[in-house]
């Protein structure tokens, strides 16, 4: 693990990239990286290949795999939300897509909301990237069973 600057503000630690399934909500892929690693460089990591189209913020936009784009390179393509810019306000029909978009990536931040409520994991201490990432691991499969509890109490009777 190493350390990165934000602003002027500097962080120790490591980041946790999660691939998460659109439909029920569920961990499929966890990557525990150091802090300074950029969110883009571990996008193919999370996909299995199957998917069209990827939900994700502004650090895993790659140029000419939007919907924007005319020709995109091969693979899923990849939506990020419109922002405002300097010259131009967003448009009623950008906005409208905004909020789809922010409900559907709410499936993918309610892991780490469990993560971090239910089982108290906020910070990490420095123990080595490869002990955090297995503690991950762990959190986000308990995160897995935390949100299938009722099917799976449903399903046992």
């Amino acid at each position: 693990m190493s350390q990165t600057r934000k602003g002027n503000q500097w962080y120790f630690g490591m980041k946790a990239h999660i691939g998460v399934d659109g439909s029920s909500g569920l961990v499929h892929t966890v990557i525990g990286t150091a802090a300074k690693v950029a969110d883009i460089t571990q996008l193919d990591n999370l996909l299995h290949g199957d998917e069209q189209v990827v939900l994700g913020d502004a650090g895993y936009h790659k140029k000419n795999r939007t919907l924007d784009s005319p020709e995109p390179e091969s693979g899923p393509y990849i939506v990020t939300p419109y922002r405002n810019t300097k010259h131009r306000p967003r448009t009623e029909e950008e906005r409208e897509l905004n909020r789809e978009l922010a409900s559907l990536r709410a499936k993918v931040e309610h892991p780490f909301r469990v993560v971090k409520r239910q089982f108290g994991f906020t910070k990490v201490r420095y123990r080595g990237l490869a002990k955090n990432t297995a503690r991950l691991h762990v959190l986000f499969a308990l995160s897995n069973l935390w949100m299938a509890r009722r099917q799976l109490l449903v399903a046992a009777g």
